[in-house]
């Protein structure tokens, strides 16, 4: 067998992982191969450096932010995706109306209809560009107020 299958199993072999036959074979390969046994030393010393280590734990203050801006974030998120809901609802409702009374129904110049059609589209069409450049820009956005 190559080396390859060997130092996949070296962790394994170091966390007792292997069966019997496994185990006995990595040994039989770890007593001819001095790059192998190179590798399985250089792991045991990395595990047993690491082994100690522990998480430093926040202090009770740092996870009280935490979880207020989490909090806020959910309820800001849910916020905007009612407030979005109910916005898309009043539009769709205003349009539907618009194109039924005013462009369908009234007696009012075709030019008239146009040219109120093209500044209803050219508002929401800067409304859009702005919101989209706005949204963009915050993500990348230098002048954001650092915390402290």
């Amino acid at each position: 067998m190559t080396c390859d299958k060997f130092r996949l199993q070296i962790m394994e072999y170091l966390d007792g992982e292997l069966g019997p036959e496994e185990h006995q074979e990595v040994e039989r390969h770890l007593a001819g191969c001095s790059a192998c046994r190179s590798e399985l030393d250089s792991l045991q010393k990395l595990k047993e450096i690491t082994s100690g280590m522990q998480f430093a734990q926040p202090e009770e203050e740092v996870w009280k932010m935490y979880w207020e801006q989490v909090y806020n974030r959910l309820e800001r998120g849910l916020g905007w995706v009612l407030a979005s809901v109910g916005a898309i609802i009043l539009l769709a409702y205003g349009a539907f109306h618009f194109i039924r009374d005013f462009l369908l129904r009234s007696g009012e110049p075709l030019l008239l209809k146009l040219g109120v059609c093209a500044a209803v589209l050219g508002a929401v069409i800067l409304f859009i560009s702005v919101l989209r450049e706005r949204l963009f820009i915050r993500k990348t956005d230098k002048y954001k107020e650092v915390e402290k």
